[in-house]
Parts: C-alpha cells; sequence; structure tokens
C-alpha cells in the first residue's frame, strides 16, 4: 500500500528554515518529515545507521544534525534507548483531515510508542482538539493521578466534573466526526489509490451526495480487495444505486442474500455490488462487474457489461 506524507509549500517561507536552517539541514529535516519509517502521530523508531545509509551520510555527521535539531533548533527530540525520534511541529501540519479511520489509526500508533514523554513532546503542538485528547490521555491523566493524592474530597469533585466534561467532549466528537466524514472518501482514496486528480474528486463528491462517504469508502475497499481501480469501484456505485442502497446495512443485507442463493441450480447469481457469480466461482469476487445486457434475437450468449459502459 502507498504511504503519502505532506509537505506544506509554507515550509520554504518558513523565517526559521530560511534564516537558521543551513542547507544540510533543510535537507535532513525533510528527510525527518518524509522517509519510509514515518507513522501518522510523528514518533517513529529510527537507527542512525539508517538516516546515514538513507542520506549518504557518516554516523558522525547524523549525530551532529541529530544534536543540533534537539539542543539548538528544539524541532525534534532522539531517544538513544528506545531510537524514537519526535518532530515537534508534526501534528501542527499533518491533522487537517479527521475522522473515525485517522483517530483509529492514532490510537493505535500511540499504543506502540516506548517513550511516553516524546508523546507529549508532539502532543503540544497538536492544534485539532480531539486528536490532541489522545496525545493528552498518556500525559495529562499522570498528572491528574498526583494531585488525586492530595485530597479525597477534591478527587470526588474533579471526578464529577471530569465525567461531565468527557460527555460533552464525547458528543462534539461526534458532530465533528459526521462533519468531517465527508473527507474521509478523498483520503481514502489518496492513501490507497493515488494522488486525487480535480475529475475524480469531483466524482467522488458527486457519489457522497448521490449515496453516502460510507458506501463510497466500501466500494472503494472492494475494488482493492480485487485489485482493481476506482472505475471498478465505480461500477460498484452504480449498482447500489440502481437498487436504491443507500446504507452500509442494506448492502450487507444483500451479501447476504447472495450468499444464501449462491450456486443454486446452476444459474448465474446477481451480487449485492453488481458482479455476476457463476457457479464454480471461487469466492463472491470472482464474477465481473457489471449487468448482463437482455437477450436479442439470433444472440445465444449474454454479454456482461463493464464499469465503464463498453461491451
Amino acid at each position: 500500500m502507498a504511504k503519502f506524507r505532506m509537505v506544506h509549500t509554507e515550509f520554504w517561507d518558513d523565517p526559521r528554515v530560511v534564516e537558521e536552517l543551513t542547507p544540510e539541514d533543510k535537507f535532513f529535516f525533510l528527510y525527518l518529515l518524509t522517509n519510509s519509517n514515518t507513522t501518522q502521530i510523528g514518533i517513529y523508531q529510527i537507527t542512525k545507521k539508517q538516516m546515514a545509509f538513507d542520506m549518504g551520510y557518516s554516523i558522525e555527521s547524523v549525530n551532529s544534525l541529530l544534536d543540533r535539531f534537539t539542543n539548538h533548533h528544539k524541532l525534534a527530540i532522539y531517544n538513544e534507548n528506545t531510537r524514537e525520534i519526535a518532530i515537534r511541529n508534526w501534528g501542527k501540519y499533518n491533522f487537517n483531515r479527521g475522522g473515525k479511520p485517522v483517530l483509529d489509526c492514532v490510537k493505535s500508533e500511540l499504543k506502540m510508542v516506548k517513550d511516553i514523554s516524546l508523546i507529549q513532546f508532539v502532543g503540544q503542538r497538536v492544534d485539532k482538539k480531539d486528536i490532541k485528547k489522545l496525545y493528552e490521555s498518556y500525559y495529562v491523566t499522570c498528572d491528574d493521578s498526583t494531585e488525586k493524592g492530595k485530597s479525597n474530597e477534591i478527587n470526588d469533585l474533579d471526578d464529577t466534573s471530569t465525567i461531565r466534561g468527557q460527555e460533552k467532549e464525547e458528543e462534539k466528537e461526534e458532530e465533528q466526526q459526521q462533519e468531517e466524514f465527508k473527507q474521509d472518501a478523498a483520503d481514502f482514496y489518496q492513501q490507497n489509490f493515488g494522488v486525487l486528480n480535480p475529475f475524480i474528486g469531483q466524482c467522488l463528491t458527486d457519489w457522497e451526495n448521490d449515496l453516502t462517504p460510507e458506501l463510497v469508502i466500501e466500494a472503494m475497499k472492494r475494488a482493492l480487495k480485487n485489485q482493481k481501480k476506482w472505475n471498478y469501484a465505480e461500477g460498484i456505485l452504480k449498482e447500489w444505486a440502481n437498487r436504491n442502497v443507500r446504507t452500509l446495512q442494506e448492502v450487507f443485507a444483500l451479501d447476504k442474500e447472495f450468499e444464501s442463493r449462491g450456486g443454486n441450480n446452476g444459474k448465474n447469481n446477481s451480487r449485492s455490488d453488481g458482479g455476476i457469480e457463476k457457479q464454480g466461482s471461487s469466492s463472491i469476487t470472482g464474477g465481473q462487474v457489471g449487468r448482463l445486457r437482455p437477450k436479442s434475437e439470433g444472440l445465444s450468449m449474454p454479454e456482461v457489461q463493464r464499469p465503464d459502459g463498453i461491451y
């Protein structure tokens, strides 16, 4: 699966980059932001030997750069014991979009961090509230537990107010996720299919309006499982639209309906994603996407229509 990292064009206009970073610093900084070990949270494991190999530097040069970025520029921290590095402003520029997929990814990656102090180092610069809360859960709670040892009465009041505050924040998160979910289809496309051009972007928006973002993502997932591209996913969406499918529950219901009658009497079975499954096919994804054309006189074999409408 392809992995992409975002580098803003403002990087080159930042006064610190222009005035303080040397050409070697700029190269090293871009490497820290885009190398293959990077994660969604801005904290990842990497050895000095790998840095030196990737950039063509000596270990001494890498040590010098890490020292400069840690003590002088204060843009990163490297833990010699765990071999983890944290990028200070990662959260400020890499969490422009949210939603459940991003939150789930951040949760799972934070659990893998060995040096918890690195989480606080990055979390302090995260602007997006729902994501910042995930970072804070690793260091704010530690401070709270220390305060709890001072007064039981204050504990009870703090616990009550905290619970109420958490409930309100959870409600806000749900609202934000619903508002941001429309962006997830575009994010999913870029993470799995590649760069999103304006034409495909408009197609995604149209399908999100006609159906739902959930269905658009589900169609792309099914295309990926079959090692197909966007045209395949769009063929699935067309079939769902023709069947007036509007929710994932309705999609799964059609899947079950297909499975329950699959292979009966040696007949072809119409799948919920628009494909035709013949008896003897190995799986639900074994058929072709499309619908059979009506038979015409003189034709003994049906033709299969592809998602792009070509026979």
